[in-house]
């Protein structure tokens, strides 16, 4: 294979920044390869992929030095449509893509562009909806389907050009545990199929690895700190410096001693050799017994947005305080609603009590001083400027005088390590910082209940340690901590008991290793399995004792 995408000596600065966002970079990737392109938030691999695909420079404006070449044609200043018959591009949120009414629209809008003949287009409609299984799907509306059906939509209308070049930026991000599984497997299948270069920019490298890839590129600040196979870069210590989450087994074989620099297939775990390897250290698995008071009780909680299609489907449940509890399921299975539920903004049939009693006929406003709601993306909750004023602004509303709500927003600030910020506005905090803002806004109500979506969708390893564990500090303090997640290891790492949804109903409710160890029930919730109990399984251990040992381990690092 040659040299198919060159950047020699390249170097990119937005209009908008004093500072080069890509320093220097020097890369080449070969046609027909996998490659996947891994880095903390910043480190401008998201613009590595925008250059490619012509949103820089076209859309995002800036200045560039040196060349990048494909094909061995320089691309730079090509048009948006000229780079479109190159790369295709398939974005984080698949709803952002989507312009037809309905799914067969969508897969042949960019048919309709190149004026193909309607007999043409049906032809190539029902090839790529076949490829993908979505013909039973070609007339209903792209935003009713799941997650994992989203995908295959946005995939298929970028499939349908035929281009050379295949780019998915973050395409697990919203998607659940077994959805992200087999959309990496149509990935690998398509590239596969269609000799395509591919190209995958993604933080969950353990997931994107369950299948080969023949180049990872880690970057970090602007410049390519690694260039090479997966196996190599595991067998540095790269993925910890740079905020990266490396395997989960390999960071449990790094905790029983065994020596990874000079291994062979540290990528694909059933074929690396642990013989050899000591297992004394792990002890047999005690199940911890917690002893809380009831908190919050839900009694036959049923909900429906449409008459005869119940979303939540008689729910009852005991939550105690100072609990930390996961709630996990497939896309679609009622996780939100329920969160809904139980902070008033839909009304469900049913009761819930707070401290054995009903707050049914609670308002909003008042459901809001008991369960405190943070949303995914904390740019959808942000109203003000300047941190104090966000902050503030719930005390505001409820009438405070101003001297309380000064102690009140210093004191949370301080609580929430932002004290030192207090001045600030808002646009100049990272995502992670404005993610403890909007914790800080409803965490100033003094809520009991913090109830979180997705906590850490998107984030690297950094971020992702800093939230958790400043909300492992909220619940050591009395707050209630629950979370919506599709992370498998975060529910492993950072709750005490987990809620499995499936289809409107709590299926499960049992601790993260019993969940995890129960294949039955990962498969019919759409989860899967963490690589512990691959590793387990090798090992021929427990998978319960393996866990146990990893999570302890991890506890006495904090």
């Amino acid at each position: 294979m040659t040299d198919f995408i060159t950047f020699e000596n390249f170097t990119f600065k937005y209009n908008a920044q004093s500072e080069s966002t890509l320093k220097h970079i020097n890369l080449n990737i070969k046609k027909g390869n996998k490659v996947l392109i891994i880095g903390p938030s910043g480190s401008g691999k998201s613009t590595l992929g925008q250059c490619l695909n012509g949103i820089i420079p076209n859309i995002y404006k800036g200045t560039k030095s040196g060349q990048l070449t494909i094909g061995g044609q320089e691309v730079f200043e090509r048009s948006v449509y000229d780079k479109s018959e190159l790369v295709s591009t398939v974005l984080q949120d698949p709803d952002s893509q989507f312009i037809g009414l309905t799914v067969a629209e969508d897969i042949a809008f960019a048919l309709e562009n190149d004026c193909l003949s309607q007999t043409k287009m049906r032809e190539k409609v029902h090839f790529w909806a076949e490829k993908l299984d979505l013909v039973d799907l070609l007339q209903q509306r792209p935003q009713d389907l799941s997650g994992g059906q989203k995908q295959r939509v946005s995939l298929a209308g970028v499939l349908v050009d035929e281009s050379p070049i295949l780019l998915f930026d973050e395409p697990l991000a919203n998607l659940d545990p077994k959805s992200g599984q087999d959309t990496i497997d149509l990935i690998d299948r398509i590239h596969k199929d269609n000799q395509a270069t591919t190209i995958i920019i993604e933080h969950r490298l353990e997931d994107v690895l369950y299948r080969c890839v023949d180049q990872v590129i880690l970057i970090n600040e602007g410049e390519i700190l690694f260039d090479g196979d997966p196996d190599s870069l595991l067998q540095t210590s790269l993925l910890a410096e740079n905020g990266i989450r490396e395997p989960l087994y390999i960071s449990i074989l790094r905790d029983l001693g065994f020596k990874l620099d000079k291994q062979q297939h540290l990528s694909q775990l059933s074929q690396l050799d642990l013989s050899g390897l000591q297992t004394k250290t792990i002890g047999p698995y005690q199940k911890l017994s917690h002893d809380y008071s009831d908190l919050l009780t839900l009694k036959n909680v049923t909900f429906s947005y449409t008459k005869g299609s119940p979303i939540l489907k008689d729910i009852s449940l005991i939550i105690g305080k100072g609990e930390r509890i996961s709630i996990v399921g497939k896309n679609g299975a009622g996780k939100s609603t329920l969160a809904k539920a139980m902070c008033q903004f839909i009304t469900a049939d049913g009761d819930i009590y707070y401290h054995n009693q009903s707050i049914k006929e609670d308002t909003v406003r008042e459901r809001a001083e008991r369960i405190g709601y943070v949303l995914q993306n904390p740019n959808q909750m942000i109203s003000q400027t300047m941190i104090f004023d966000e902050v503030a602004l719930g005390l505001r509303l409820r009438g405070f005088d101003e001297k309380m709500i000064k102690e009140r927003v210093h004191e949370t600030l301080r609580t929430c390590g932002l004290y030192a910020f207090r001045k600030w506005p808002v646009s100049a905090l990272s995502f992670g910082q404005k993610k403890r803002v909007t914790i800080a806004s409803i965490l100033v109500l003094n809520p009991e209940i913090i109830l979180l979506d997705e906590p850490t969708a998107g984030q690297d390893q950094r971020h992702y340690t800093e939230i958790m564990n400043f909300l492992n500090q909220l619940q050591k303090a009395g707050h209630t901590i629950i979370m919506i997640t599709h992370d498998m290891q975060l529910m492993m790492e950072y709750s005490d008991r987990s809620l499995v949804i499936a289809d409107g109903k709590v299926i499960a409710d049992k601790s993260p290793i019993e969940v995890l160890g129960n294949k039955e029930l990962l498969e019919r919730a759409h989860l899967k399995t963490t690589s512990i109990f691959q590793l387990a399984e090798k090992l021929k251990i427990s998978s319960a004792a393996l866990t146990d040992f990893y999570i302890h381990g991890k506890r006495g690092k904090q």
